[in-house]
């Protein structure tokens, strides 16, 4: 917009300078002919219409060119009847028009020599083509700047195109070499799971088996929703699943307790609904493995602005050096979980923070619920 504002007194600074100066040089002329005074003058004051029909104003600098003081106004009309980028025959007729014009009278009233003669029909051509070819030059010249312009924004456009299709295609192959990989590992776990709970005659390892039969399957379908997959959605891993999850802790083992203060009344994006279920999870996971039969409370509260997800846990049952998801150096050193995670709330534009508390353990993260 900048750039518009200070283009536009500039053309009209221009387009004021292209009418005075032909009516300066005709009122300077040592001439003492009325009507050459007089057609100059109409020629020049017919430039104003040379935007609107750039023929029509060379048509009144021709009775100028006649009188000899009208050549000023016909370089401007024939400059802008080049750049309207009129047809090459059209504008050669126009300039020869122009150019018989300014001859006729000299032929006319004057007796010239065949070289004389020759030299004035030279010098009054050049004179009438040059502005009309160099405006058609002009023109060219911001035709062919636009058409690279555009030819530039294809390229690129197209370069970008490839660029993201050679991604997604090697996503594609990352992503069938991920599950044909894990995949088979994790269903040979469901499987020898099955047939465990099929074989043995301990209810506390049926048990055992069945849950690990569960979660090989939804850690395949988890992966293969991830990894894009299956098409239909999944509500397995969004915030809606937390009870469950939490539930599925408590049947673990884990003392778990969850406080849901917001599930009803907060409208949750598919992305912040993911990372919420994420960041339960694996807090669960952590203290499952860092602080076995310590008391954990899921806490989740919000508003329409921001959402809150605390999990915090005491001290282990089993030793009171244990901490829920590990000491500090132990969040730094293997956290690739809580570091992952910590990405993937900070792409939400939302926190993550993990500390110590009160003879245990807290992480919390806050999420902003005006970003998907």
């Amino acid at each position: 917009m900048s750039g518009l504002t200070e283009s536009r007194p500039r053309r009209l600074l221009l387009d004021v300078l292209a009418v005075l100066l032909p009516v300066v040089a005709v009122l300077l002329a040592q001439n003492g002919s009325t009507w050459a005074l007089v057609t100059g003058l109409i020629a020049s004051a017919g430039l104003v219409l040379r935007h609107w029909s750039p023929r029509l104003a060379l048509v009144l600098c021709l009775p100028g060119l006649a009188g000899g003081l009208g050549w000023a106004a016909a370089f401007v009309a024939l400059f802008r009847l080049g750049r309207a980028r009129s047809q090459t025959w059209w504008l050669v007729g126009w300039v020869s028009l122009a150019a018989a014009s300014a001859l006729l009278p000299v032929l006319i009233w004057q007796s010239l020599p065949p070289a004389d003669l020759a030299l004035t029909v030279t010098v009054v051509l050049i004179a009438a083509g040059s502005p009309a070819v160099i405006g058609t030059l002009i023109s060219t010249r911001a035709q062919l700047t636009t058409s690279m312009r555009r030819l530039q924004d294809a390229t690129d456009a197209e370069l970008s195109a490839k660029a993201d299709t050679a991604r997604a295609e090697e996503r594609a192959r990352i992503a069938r070499e991920i599950h044909d990989a894990v995949g088979h590992h994790v269903t040979l776990i469901a499987v020898e799971a099955a047939a465990l709970a099929a074989t043995t005659a301990e209810p506390d390892v049926r048990d055992s088996a069945i849950r690990v039969r569960g979660l090989a399957k939804e850690a395949l379908g988890e992966m293969r929703s991830t990894l894009g997959l299956v098409a239909e959605e999944r509500d397995s891993t969004s915030a809606r699943a937390i009870p469950e999850l939490v539930a599925r802790a408590q049947r673990s083992g884990v003392r778990a307790t969850l406080s849901d203060e917001c599930s009803q009344a907060v409208q949750l994006s598919s992305g912040v609904s993911r990372a919420v279920y994420r960041v339960v999870q694996e807090a669960l996971t952590n203290v499952s493995k860092h602080a076995p039969g310590a008391e954990v409370l899921v806490a989740l509260t919000g508003d329409d602005e921001l959402l809150r997800v605390v999990v915090r846990n005491g001290a282990s049952m089993l030793s009171a050096r244990a901490v829920s998801v590990g000491t500090a150096p132990d969040v730094g050193r293997g956290g690739s979980g809580l570091a992952g995670l910590s990405e993937r709330v900070r792409m939400l534009g939302g926190t993550l923070d993990a500390a110590p508390s009160d003879e245990g353990f807290e992480l919390r993260a806050e999420l902003p619920l005006n970003r998907s």
